[in-house]
């Protein structure tokens, strides 16, 4: 019986082709939107979380000031200096790198080429902190960290810009007037969650930096890396009650000094990218509802269409539940078109989309059943309302109907 209401849900649907298109276009433009953008957005959330591991290893950032409500700082606050982030690494336990940081903008010149930049101050901790690997050369030596030496790593965007091809270890090139040589090439990370491009930097011994650039002992930020497999909270804790001892700050007073964790700013990021996914899909769901109306509307035309042929299948014997089974499967057979051609239309929508956001092509396959079944589902209870009509149609009054 089943396979007999297909058969001749195929044969109405041939008749009336343009409208059956038209029909199942509002399944399809919601299927399509539900899938594609389910799609983006987790892919979008693998983004996220990708650039959110390339800023480091269980990374604590300790920085001087508290964000006030217009996102600025105290201008008061005391920076720290070497002292601090020396104590945070003798006292306070399980943590794999601490790594102070000074940074500057400056002007690097080599030849007659020029970029600005941004200049940072380090020791050899810091690339455990970051987990940035060196892709070529070397790190600074013991001698050059206690020296100061005029010596510099380079980020891949400013050896681009400053060398382009041309091998730039053992190089010179000037920071704000002074002469540093090229130790190394840091590996590409390409652009932060904030769209910081993360390779547009120059990299020296903190000491140098101190001496040569900025002429000042100031640390504007120091980086710790909890060890794998401990907790960032505790860490987090034992950090702040050293730095409130060592700044002397009272029990009534608050800190001076914040801790991020980048931890929970992923986990707020990724909710908040998942949050956004889960709303676009239920905004575009809708659409797969207003579909379902249509589908209704025309089955409604439908049954008006061919109440003579409904009067005669009835007429000659026809049960009420088989003329009912007709027009609910040519409704599904209707959305489940619509369906098919929705995930084709977002699939190709996908591909195209995360080429121009530049994020990873995550396939969820359960929304693609989901939005399947829904739409199956929205043919199946939008189609009930006409066949139903058309099942309780008197035979004589349905023969006489012109």
């Amino acid at each position: 019986m089943i396979v007999n209401a297909f058969i001749l849900a195929l044969r109405a649907i041939r008749r009336n082709k343009m409208r059956s298109f038209l029909t199942i276009l509002g399944i399809v433009i919601g299927v399509a939107a539900v899938i594609t953008l389910v799609t983006v957005g987790s892919g979008t959330t693998a983004k996220v979380t990708e650039d959110i591991a390339k800023l480091g290893s269980n990374l604590l950032m300790v920085t001087p000031g508290q964000m006030r409500g217009g996102g600025g700082g105290h201008s008061d606050a005391k920076s720290f200096d070497i002292d601090d982030a020396r104590a945070i690494s003798r006292d306070v336990g399980s943590l794999a790198a601490v790594a102070p940081t000074a940074s500057s903008t400056a002007m690097v010149v080599f030849g007659a080429k020029n970029w600005s930049t941004s200049v940072n101050g380090v020791d050899n901790d810091f690339f455990k902190a970051k987990d940035w690997a060196i892709e070529s050369g070397r790190e600074f030596s013991d001698g050059e960290l206690r020296s100061g030496s005029a010596v510099c790593i380079l980020g891949a965007t400013v050896k681009k810009e400053l060398f382009g091809d041309q091998e730039a270890i053992g190089q010179r090139i000037r920071v704000k007037g002074i002469s540093f040589e090229v130790l190394g090439v840091l590996a590409s990370k390409g652009q932060s969650t904030m769209g910081r491009d993360q390779d547009d930097a120059v990299v020296m011994p903190l000491r140098a930096f101190q001496r040569r650039i900025s002429g000042n002992d100031r640390i504007s930020l120091i980086q710790v890396s909890v060890e794998e497999g401990m907790p960032t909270e505790k860490a987090q804790q034992d950090i702040e009650a050293l730095l409130r001892e060592r700044r002397r700050i009272s029990t009534l007073k608050p800190n001076d000094f914040q801790i991020r964790d980048m931890k929970e700013l992923a986990s707020t990021m990724l909710a908040t990218t998942q949050l956004l996914t889960t709303l676009l899909g239920a905004v575009a769901a809708v659409s797969l509802l207003v579909g379902g109306i249509g589908i209704m509307n025309i089955m409604l035309v439908s049954v008006t269409e061919r109440t003579r042929e409904i009067g005669t299948r009835l007429a000659i014997g026809a049960l009420e539940r088989e003329v009912l089974l007709q027009f609910l499967v040519e409704a599904m057979v209707l959305s489940a078109f619509g369906g098919l051609f929705g995930i084709i239309l977002a699939l190709i929508a996908s591909a195209v989309l995360v080429r121009v956001l530049e994020v990873p092509f995550v396939l969820n396959t359960g929304i693609i059943v989901v939005a399947f079944l829904f739409s199956a589902a929205v043919g199946l209870a939008f189609g009930y309302v006409p066949a139903h009509k058309a099942a309780s149609l008197d035979p004589i009054e349905a023969l006489r109907h012109e």
